[in-house]
């Protein structure tokens, strides 16, 4: 299944192009210089530099992300992520892995009286 669609109105605006099958998501974005492609939540998600130059800013990230073509970006946290396009430039987004919410803490009453504790010893 493929779909199309792209902003011809005007060249400052990124345009995508869509694609999926059955297990995975790929999108296509062509970039203008200094447009910004925003991910509300780069965990899971996978970025690769198709031509030109991206620099890719992770929010509560320290770290400079330059892609060049070829060069890839996988994100591991759920956080926003920003690809702003040096130059014109043209990315691939995809699904890298199954993202994984964190598990929330065992509350108090999740402890039951009647469950065996580990001693570290076998049972044999």
């Amino acid at each position: 299944m493929s779909t199309s669609s792209s902003s011809s109105t005007s060249s400052s605006f990124p345009s995508v192009t869509f694609s999926s099958s059955s297990s995975r998501f790929r999108f296509h974005v062509s970039l203008p210089k200094r447009s910004v492609f925003a991910v509300p939540d780069g965990a899971g998600v996978g970025i690769e530099c198709r031509s030109g130059s991206v620099w890719i800013t992770i929010d509560s990230d320290t770290r400079d992300i330059v892609l060049e073509p070829g060069e890839r970006f996988e994100g591991g946290d759920h956080r926003r992520v920003l690809v702003s396009a040096l130059e014109p430039s043209c990315i691939t987004v995809s699904d890298a892995r199954p993202a994984a919410m964190p598990l929330p803490a065992p509350s108090p009453r999740a402890w039951s009286p009647w469950r065996l504790r580990p001693h570290g010893l076998s049972p044999a």
